[in-house]
């Protein structure tokens, strides 16, 4: 094989590392924007934890290498995954007792930022067993 081909048979998962920890962020920041202006309680103390979560992940999926960064992938789509379901439930059926609407402050946007970044992070994920086997 040329190594034209090689590179195309082997893709670094560099490009989707990068993707997943920039919507990790995103998703970790519009919560943060979302506690401190305005969402209280319990739900603003969770928005918190959101953050600081989506930060180390994001963190850990750009440094990380080999079978820990699959661990990290793994983690990393579990965690937007959730928070996406977390997100839907809320706005279906009720979480916990809240409910939501899609006039809640940036709820469309974030129903974007979570479907996409798990849609990325499923793709990196993917992308990095392959390179792990």
């Amino acid at each position: 094989m040329s190594r034209t081909t090689d590179r195309h048979v082997q893709r670094s998962p560099m490009l989707g590392q990068a993707l997943s920890a920039l919507f990790l962020l995103a998703m970790g920041g519009i919560h943060l924007y979302l506690a401190l202006n305005g969402t209280g309680g319990v739900l603003g103390v969770l928005f918190i934890l959101n953050a600081i979560g989506g930060a180390v992940l994001a963190v850990a999926v750009l440094v990380l290498r080999r079978r820990l960064l699959l661990l990290a992938c793994v983690l990393a789509l579990l965690f937007m995954a959730g928070t996406l379901l977390s997100l839907v439930l809320a706005l279906t059926v009720g979480l916990f007792g809240i409910r939501s609407s899609l006039d809640y402050q940036l709820a469309p946007t974030t129903l974007v930022v979570e479907s996409v970044g798990t849609l990325v992070l499923l793709a990196t994920t993917a992308t990095v067993w392959r390179a792990v086997r």
